[in-house]
């Protein structure tokens, strides 16, 4: 039995009464100003620091995933997604992976069936689950830029307005609620995040290769879309002074307006935690997606002779001198050579001795 999520729930719980406790002792300038930008400046600083040492690497040799059939001969197909040939077809590539999740639709589970039989099937609900996941979370990532922006972009607004096409109405005689609309990316984040932890918790697979570091993450989402959902619909809190308090960061003026709850700092200590979390975490798959050599190199192995730049160079000895200094040797010895001796010149017969006079 896997027990490293208990860790992290245990762990998220802590830092949720961390929040609760100072924000009740008033700690609000700590949760609100000193926390965001300790984490922003984390965020930044750790996630340049990966970047940079990523691209500092060595990648003396080109060793890209493949698919299908290199290019080579006319006849012969080439699978140009696969294994591209130029950057177009390097571009067209990770676009696919980073906008449709190409490798992980094609993933397969391998299963025994009847005992010995081996089946391999596609892992569809994982790619719709990962999918799901992180468009929602995009989506509510620019949606909230309404709170850090004045006046705000249009494209912010037209997100929203597709996001929040569906609106409760509570009619009454003569009176009419309008609630606010219902934002989809907010349930669809919320599902897709639960859906990706169950499957760490109950598929015994998946369970056993399980860190806590990768419950860790999904429990802290799951916790700020919980907290997101619940300030948005159930516990009401000032959005002006929200917005007040988020602009104030953004314009380094930060400021503590009256009339913001519990629960606002709660998530957004959440949102803090995620943040500086966030370079030291398997979630810098987001950078290193990009600069991976696995993705990013064309397959051209057959049509140029790569040479390691980063060669220096060293003495050698190469075979055909070694076999020139134990030609003969290796002869007695039985061992094929590639060089036979050269044959010695006939030595000419010495002349006969005149008998003497």
């Amino acid at each position: 039995m896997n027990s490293r999520y208990i860790y992290s729930l245990i762990a998220v719980i802590v830092l949720f009464l961390i929040a609760w406790a100072g924000t009740a002792a008033g700690l609000q300038v700590v949760f609100g100003i000193v926390i965001p930008y300790l984490a922003l400046l984390t965020f930044i600083v750790g996630f340049a620091y990966k970047v940079l040492g990523w691209a500092r690497s060595a990648v003396p040799f080109r060793i890209p995933t493949t698919g299908g059939q290199q290019k080579s001969l006319p006849w012969i197909q080439h699978s140009k997604l696969d294994c591209p040939d130029n950057k177009w077809q390097v571009v067209a590539r990770m676009a696919l992976e980073i906008l449709t999740f190409r490798s992980l639709f094609r993933n397969t589970r391998m299963r025994l069936e009847d005992g010995a039989k081996i089946s391999y099937k596609l892992e569809l609900f994982l790619w719709l689950g990962a999918i799901a996941f992180h468009y929602a979370f995009l989506t509510v990532l620019i949606r909230h830029l309404r709170f850090f922006t004045n006046p705000v972009p249009f494209f912010v607004t037209l997100v929203e307005n597709i996001d929040s096409f569906f609106r409760v109405e509570i009619l009454y005689p003569g009176i009419q609620f309008g609630l606010p609309g219902i934002a989809l990316s907010s349930f669809v984040l919320l599902a897709a995040v639960a859906y990706l932890l169950a499957r760490r918790l109950f598929i015994r697979k998946v369970r056993y290769i399980s860190l806590a570091s990768d419950f860790f993450p999904l429990f802290l989402i799951f916790a700020i879309a919980l907290t997101g959902i619940l300030m948005t619909y159930i516990v009401k809190i000032d959005v002006t002074a929200a917005k007040e308090l988020a602009m104030g960061l953004v314009t380094f003026r930060p400021t503590i307006p009256e009339g913001v709850g519990a629960v606002f700092y709660i998530h957004l200590f959440f949102v803090s935690v995620l943040l500086a979390y966030f370079p030291f975490s398997k979630l810098m798959h987001l950078g290193g997606i990009f600069l991976s050599p696995t993705r990013n190199l064309t397959t051209d192995t057959r049509a140029k002779r790569h040479v390691n730049p980063w060669n220096y160079p060293v003495p050698v000895h190469t075979y055909e001198e070694y076999e020139d200094e134990f030609r003969e040797k290796m002869i007695e010895a039985g061992l094929p050579v590639d060089k036979m001796p050269e044959a010695a010149p006939a030595e000419e017969p010495a002349e006969a001795e005149k008998p003497a006079e």
